[in-house]
């Protein structure tokens, strides 16, 4: 992967930046989307943020190298703490598991005015994203699911709106787990995430149940078969 061509995971994220957006890449790494965006002609600049100094330098360097100092700021600092408020347009937080996702966005509120749309792509955990933009106002307009190099991706695109709006015909439980587009489309990729989720929980389930029993364990064995009740509706 380079700036020129992305991984299918960042091409998916490039996708739903909006043409003509100021963007902030949160946890930019190498800056390759930021480099390639920009490129593209998409955004007209972007700024790479990054919170450790090797992936600041490792941005610094793919900026200078592709000569796009002049479009694309790479700086230091914590989540949000990169921009202020206005300044863009679009986000995009990649990579990361969705509570650290939620962190940064619950962390930086005050960086949020201005922004149109958040694409976030977290590794795991995606109910934890979707938790907090029905919470802050954010309302969910596409989500994709993909599979690179054996693992699993959600892509999730938001905008300021109506946070119920996609979880109408849903239990909001439900449609917070699986992600109410993911679950209307039942693609054979969301089909294979969770029926391994499934066996996961069905492993765990059996170790509780041959475990000391106490409140602690029971609290857990009741959730986990909820959880095991939902998914077995979510793939029919």
């Amino acid at each position: 992967m380079n700036a020129e061509k992305l991984s299918n995971r960042l091409e998916a994220v490039a996708n739903n930046i909006p043409e003509g957006a100021r963007l902030a890449d949160i946890g930019s790494d190498h800056a390759y989307l930021p480099c390639n965006v920009v490129k593209k002609g998409t955004v007209p600049m972007a700024i790479a943020g990054e919170v450790a100094e090797g992936p600041f330098q490792s941005a610094l360097e793919q900026v200078l190298e592709e000569n796009l100092i002049d479009k694309i700021v790479v700086r230091k600092g914590d989540g949000l703490e990169v921009i202020q408020p206005g300044e863009v347009d679009c986000i995009t937080i990649a990579g990361m598991g969705g509570t650290l996702i939620s962190t940064i966005l619950e962390q930086g509120k005050s960086k949020l005015e201005g922004v149109s749309r958040l694409v976030l792509q977290p590794n795991v955990g995606s109910f934890a994203v979707r938790r907090w933009l029905i919470d802050n106002g954010w309302e969910l307009v596409k989500e994709e699911i993909l599979e690179e190099d054996r693992k699993i991706y959600e892509i999730l695109v938001a905008e300021k709106g109506e946070p119920l709006k996609p979880y109408q015909d849903l239990d909001l439980e439900v449609g917070i787990l699986f992600g109410p587009f993911l679950l209307k489309e039942k693609t054979a990729v969301f089909k294979e995430k969770w029926i391994a989720e499934k066996r996961n929980w069905e492993r765990i389930l059996q170790q509780l149940d041959e475990a000391v029993q106490n409140d602690d364990t029971e609290n857990k064995r009741q959730e986990l078969k909820t959880k095991l009740k939902m998914a077995e509706e979510a793939l029919q």
